[in-house]
């Protein structure tokens, strides 16, 4: 994709999660909106995929350890053809394939189920580590939120990473200084993030604009470190697209309503 094909398909995703949550009257629509870049991205410029053929053994692999933001999951994997866009009226719905959470059982697409915050990473280790064994050359992908990084099992997977010298597995990190209950430094500070990643045996690469979508593609075609696993560090805005919603703790947990809805998009559409 081209830099405007990618742009486009970041803004389709967006409207895509707007109208999920909407429809639902519920659902995680700040940290959605802010995980749009690097998980796009990852999907449309890093990762071996075939929608045809969502089970194929030699794909690469996506984990989304913050679960609850499974509206851009769902809105990535749609806008590729992975499924018709007509599932997302059904979003949060009993039966439906599109829980709140992934469900790797009902969802094609989707390598992990997660919403239990802190064991994504986990996962995606053992994931990497296993292609490792079997002499694949499998790509690994997850994303992990700020607020989830306050939980323990998140930093014994980044220590199992680095032991297993894990350098097909990439961290995507999204720092958007927000979680449930207020900013992380009021809940749990994190501290110096950018130093303990690196301590903790990362080729972390920071973007100071983890929702600029070039710089984005740019840290993910870097050539890897050899024996080290990666991780991009990106500082994004919660709500991001959408400015009633942009930076605002309130929308962590909340779907816009109708009105609410209709400016979402017209700010998503330009209009």
């Amino acid at each position: 994709m081209t830099t405007q094909e990618l742009k486009n398909f970041c803004a389709a995703v967006r409207r895509d999660i707007i109208n999920m949550t909407a429809n639902a009257g519920s659902g995680h629509p700040g940290g959605s909106l802010s995980a749009v870049e690097m998980i796009s991205a990852a999907f449309c410029t890093q990762m071996r995929i075939d929608p045809k053929h969502p089970d194929d053994p030699d794909r690469d692999r996506f984990v989304l350890s913050k679960g609850h933001a499974a509206p851009c999951y769902y809105g990535v994997l749609a806008e590729l053809g992975f499924f018709s866009k007509d599932e997302f009226r059904n979003f949060r719905q009993l039966h439906s394939i599109l829980q709140g959470h992934p469900d790797a059982k009902k969802v094609p697409g989707v390598d992990a189920s997660t919403g239990s915050l802190g064991q994504g990473v986990s996962i995606a280790v053992g994931m990497a580590l296993g292609a490792k064994h079997l002499g694949k050359d499998t790509k690994v992908f997850v994303m992990c939120g700020d607020g989830e990084a306050q939980e323990g099992q998140i930093w014994e997977a980044f220590m199992s990473a680095a032991h297993y010298k894990l350098d097909n597995l990439t961290v995507l990190f999204d720092n958007n200084g927000l979680q449930i209950d207020g900013t992380n430094d009021q809940v749990m500070s994190l501290g110096d993030l950018p130093a303990k990643l690196r301590a903790f045996g990362f080729d972390l690469i920071e973007l100071p604009d983890g929702n600029d979508i070039e710089a984005v593609v740019e840290a993910m075609s870097r050539p890897t470190v050899p024996g080290k696993p990666r991780c991009i560090l990106g500082h994004t805005v919660k709500g991001k697209g959408v400015s009633f919603m942009e930076n605002q703790v309130g929308w962590h947990g909340k779907a816009p309503n109708e009105e609410q809805r209709a400016q979402a998009l017209a700010e998503l559409e330009g209009k």
